[in-house]
């Protein structure tokens, strides 16, 4: 293993630094304080304790699921046709599809509830056709689309990425061997498009699981996912063992999917090396 000189010791620092501190620190603050009472003696009754959030924890996996599965759908027929556009097109697609990004989540949000709330643009539109008054916001579906309409990017960029970089020769080799384009589609560009798919599925599934702001404006306050209740907990200064608790479930699984996402990267760098 090549030795670092003392310019590339020092260009790290600041890096190390910042890592330790606003990184690694508060991991370790969060492991503490889960597995401790007030009185700072170990327990583990805070994990123990857990069991009462089981609706919590099931609600905001089957919402996390739920917004991953629709981004997919979507996202892979989307990343599918930008791959396979003119060169114009496909840096059209791409601004089109990176412009929300460029706003913040904030505001997007706050435009979401803007368009769908109960008199709201899409609200009063309906309305003057004819149409019964929509009430959407407040419910677990407007949850569910603000998860949709905020992640679904991330989902499309890893696959667009794994796409572009797919061999053509493979396409043209399926074809010459009899294959349609859904035999095409399943048996070759889904199995080589995997990593793509394993990134943006975890780059989806994290956030969801653990947002709040979108549960807590588009929800309207009618239900908590893991995120609101963490937040609660921190704000209570008698409950936050308990919040550090619930964070430490959430750490576990959100690793779970980096090692997972990983480990086909890896495979991905094996294949093409």
């Amino acid at each position: 293993m090549k030795k670092q000189s003392v310019f590339e010791r020092l260009a790290n620092a600041p890096h190390l630094v910042w890592s330790a501190l606003f990184i690694i620190a508060p991991l370790l603050f969060v492991v503490y304080f889960a597995f401790t009472d007030r009185d700072g003696g170990f327990t583990l009754e805070n994990i123990l304790s857990l069991s009462s959030y089981s609706g919590t924890f099931v609600m905001s996996l089957g919402f996390s699921l739920i917004a991953t599965t629709v981004c997919f759908l979507i996202g892979y027929p989307l990343a599918y046709c930008m791959s396979r556009a003119s060169e114009k097109s496909r840096t059209i697609l791409m601004v089109l599809l990176m412009l929300p990004m460029w706003i913040s989540l904030l505001i997007r949000t706050y435009s979401l509830m803007a368009l769908l709330d109960n008199g709201g643009l899409v609200s009063t539109f309906l309305t003057r056709l004819g149409f019964q008054k929509l009430t959407f916001i407040g419910t677990e579906g407007a949850v569910i689309l603000g998860m949709i309409y905020d992640f679904l990017p991330y989902m499309v960029l890893p696959i667009y990425t794994s796409m572009t970089k797919l061999d053509k020769r493979y396409l043209e080799a399926a074809n010459d061997l009899g294959c349609n384009g859904w035999q095409t589609l399943f048996k070759v560009i889904l199995p080589l498009t995997t990593p793509g798919i394993v990134s943006g599925v975890t780059m989806v599934f994290v956030p969801s699981i653990s947002t709040f702001y979108i549960s807590q404006k588009l929800g309207g306050g009618s239900f908590d996912l893991l995120g609101d209740t963490i937040e609660r907990q921190f704000q209570n200064a008698v409950t936050y063992h308990t919040g550090a608790a619930i964070s430490l479930v959430m750490m576990i699984l959100i690793l779970i999917s980096l090692a997972v996402m990983n480990k086909f990267s890896d495979s991905e760098e094996d294949i093409i090396v």
